[in-house]
């Protein structure tokens, strides 16, 4: 397999066990790589994606400006699979619905619980 370049967001934990769980939920692979009694870097993977976390305790989640954006080859499946899961609509964590933009992408939103904007599409 060829490999190809690629980026990987550093995202803020305020908890490294409440962030962990959000994304383990989520079908991502997540452990802290740092070292016990410190776990203050995690990495997450889920096939070709990967988000790295640090732990950020002061974090103020309400005015968190952190996110990333994931490109995806089925948006519409994943949404459902999320959807599914029964995440609210409002508050923190949450999940914004799948529409397409006008900006040729058709996408949805997570917040997680730390603030940060997760948006996930594939092109139109």
């Amino acid at each position: 397999m060829t490999e190809v370049d690629r980026s990987i967001p550093v995202l803020p934990a305020k908890s490294m066990e409440a962030t962990l769980a959000f994304y383990r939920r989520l079908g991502f692979d997540a452990e802290v790589v740092s070292t016990p009694p410190a776990p203050d870097y995690a990495i997450a993977d889920r096939g070709t994606l990967e988000i790295h976390f640090f732990l950020h305790e002061d974090l103020l989640p309400q005015q968190s400006a952190f996110g990333c954006y994931f490109r995806v080859n089925d948006v519409d499946a994943l949404y459902r699979e999320y959807a599914a899961l029964g995440l609210p609509k409002t508050g923190m964590p949450r999940i914004i619905e799948l529409e397409d933009k006008p900006w040729g992408m058709r996408e949805f939103a997570l917040i997680d619980e730390n603030g940060s904007l997760i948006r996930i599409g594939q092109e139109l």
